[in-house]
């Protein structure tokens, strides 16, 4: 798992970042997306390479997160819902997804400052994600209230928040990992480059969901058959019992 944008170069110094992503964009059956399969066959592991400047069919430019299999495979492809506007040129993705991983579970992606928004891990954890990969290029000083919007999605959702940010010159580092009790597993307290390597157990989303975030509180379990439906005006919707539960993986998902 790598930063987000960290293989398009240092785009903060271009005069013009649209047209400098414009002119690296590719689509997703290009050369660099083929490249980066070809790695991860290579190794034979699972690969988040970061994302890069995707070309779409209707000519728009997406920042787009990847996701490899061991054979090489691109089994997931996500655009960033929310770009850090008015700073980022990019068009804004429409949707989330997830990927199962076999034998181990569900997982999702989102890109540094949809962790501001917390609809968007909401809806990945919804869709049954139990990880979610959160890579970042934060350059400014608000990567320390990151740091507690990781553990705060973490928390909210019950599920692993694992935070990536670009190391220094350009990236402020401070990569957090983060389990479903908002506990930080492991952390860079520092902007240079590191490598980190992480164990973690998902049956602890599980457990936490069926016994409760230190115990007492089960967020999935919040709304009764009974309730009427809350309205959500802001998203045109409402939250109701019959659509809360979280979705499962597959079963042949998890070992």
């Amino acid at each position: 798992m790598f930063p987000e944008i960290h293989l398009l170069g240092a785009s903060d110094g271009a005069a013009d970042t649209r047209s400098y992503f414009d002119a690296v964009a590719e689509p997703l059956t290009g050369p660099l997306v083929q490249r980066l399969g070809a790695v991860a066959a290579d190794a034979g592991v699972w690969l988040v390479p970061g994302s890069i400047a995707e070309r779409g069919d209707d000519g728009r430019v997406y920042n787009t997160a990847l996701v490899f299999d061991p054979a090489g495979r691109l089994v997931s492809s996500y655009r960033k819902v929310f770009p850090w506007r008015p700073h980022e040129p990019w068009a804004s993705g429409s949707g989330f997804t997830t990927f199962d991983v076999p034998g181990v579970g569900r997982m999702g992606v989102n890109i540094c400052y949809d962790s501001w928004f917390p609809e968007a891990t909401r809806q990945i954890a919804w869709l049954g994600a139990e990880v979610v990969l959160n890579i970042v290029k934060t350059t400014s000083d608000d990567r320390a209230q990151e740091l507690v919007l990781a553990r705060a999605n973490a928390i909210t959702n019950q599920i692993y928040y694992l935070s990536v940010n670009a190391a220094g010159p350009l990236g402020r580092g401070q990569s957090i990992y983060v389990g479903p009790e908002g506990e930080v597993l492991a952390e860079a307290a520092h902007a240079e480059p590191e490598v980190t390597y992480l164990t973690i157990d998902l049956d602890r989303v599980t457990a936490v969901r069926t016994h409760g975030t230190a115990g007492v509180n089960r967020v999935w379990e919040q709304l009764y058959a009974e309730d009427d439906p809350i309205e959500l005006p802001v998203y045109g919707g409402q939250l109701m019992h019959q659509r809360w539960q979280p979705q499962t993986a597959d079963p042949e998902g998890r070992s």
